[in-house]
């Protein structure tokens, strides 16, 4: 069984680098946050604006190919950094796994960052699902490392 294939009731976090659907989901509830992800540049000018509109057009592309698959789904834009996304997002929506989905190869491997990173921060199980993985990524222990800078 992959992390996907949730218990009935479970609720998923997904993070979204890109509109790739994630493999074999069946949570109840989702919730897709989708990074305002930007340049190093563009994010030290304050130009945000063209990465919110990424942002929101791929969360649109995601939230609606999971509601054509039957999933309870919401959604939401985040912040530039994923990490603290995830953060803002653990703060309203009480996620039982997160999910860093990956699609274009060039999102791969900021989605093992992702993940390595949140692995540090949060108790959950975290995943990587990325194209052309034949299975989703798990992490290395099941031993979580407590909450640090999250409201349990």
């Amino acid at each position: 069984m992959s992390m996907l294939d949730s218990n009935p009731g479970s609720k998923v976090l997904v993070v979204a680098l890109d509109a790739a659907a994630p493999p074999g989901l069946t949570a109840d509830g989702v919730l897709v946050i989708a990074p305002a992800l930007n340049s190093r540049l563009r994010r030290w000018l304050s130009d945000e604006d063209g990465a919110r509109r990424s942002a929101q057009e791929r969360l649109e592309t995601l939230v609606e190919r999971l509601e054509r698959a039957g999933r309870h789904v919401s959604g939401r834009v985040g912040d530039g950094d994923p990490v603290l996304a995830i953060a803002d997002a653990l703060a309203i929506f009480a996620a039982d796994e997160i999910v860093v989905v990956a699609g274009a190869e060039s999102s791969r491997r900021l989605a093992r960052e992702v993940a390595e990173r949140a692995r540090e921060r949060f108790a959950l199980p975290i995943a990587v699902a990325a194209a052309g993985m034949p299975h989703v990524a798990r992490p290395a222990s099941r031993e979580y490392p407590p909450l640090r800078g999250v409201l349990a």
